[in-house]
């Protein structure tokens, strides 16, 4: 199996995908209630829906990514496979600060802490395509030497 990038850890990655999914429970839930939209202006009820939608892509574009990087750790991929193009973290629209300073407090909460985990995400994904190959440990190639005599 190729080398995986040390800074991404099976910890890390976990708490990232705990993170995701606690956030992705919360966004569903504060988004799915009627009434926060009923109380808005058209205008902002419209801004409302489309940053909702940004938030729930943003959160499962990181949890898909999440999902590869267990299933790299895991084994169940390799490491060409994980960092490539079709397995990237997807892209995602950027929220209007604009409208989100006038939704209520609990929304841009959520907004924020979305855009946060997906920044994270993008920072560490390239930082991973930016580490060159590791060479294998010295045991490991002692290991070969044996095996090839």
């Amino acid at each position: 199996m190729d080398p995986i990038p040390h800074e991404l850890t099976p910890k890390l990655v976990d708490s990232l995908y705990t993170e995701a999914m606690l956030l992705a429970d919360e966004a569903r839930a504060y988004f799915d209630r009627d009434q926060i939209v009923g109380n808005l202006s058209p205008e902002i009820s419209v801004a409302f829906s489309c940053e909702s939608l940004k938030v729930t892509t943003r959160l499962m574009h990181s949890i898909a990514w999440l999902l590869n990087q267990k299933a790299l750790r895991a084994g169940e991929i390799s490491e060409a496979d994980a960092l490539g193009e079709a397995r990237e973290l997807g892209y995602s629209p950027a929220s209007d600060s604009f409208h989100v300073g006038r939704f209520p407090e609990d929304a841009q909460t959520l907004i924020a802490a979305s855009e946060d985990l997906y920044f994270r995400l993008q920072r560490l994904s390239m930082k991973m395509k930016s580490l060159p190959s590791e060479a294998p440990a010295p045991l490991v190639m002692m290991d070969r030497i044996r095996a090839a005599f």
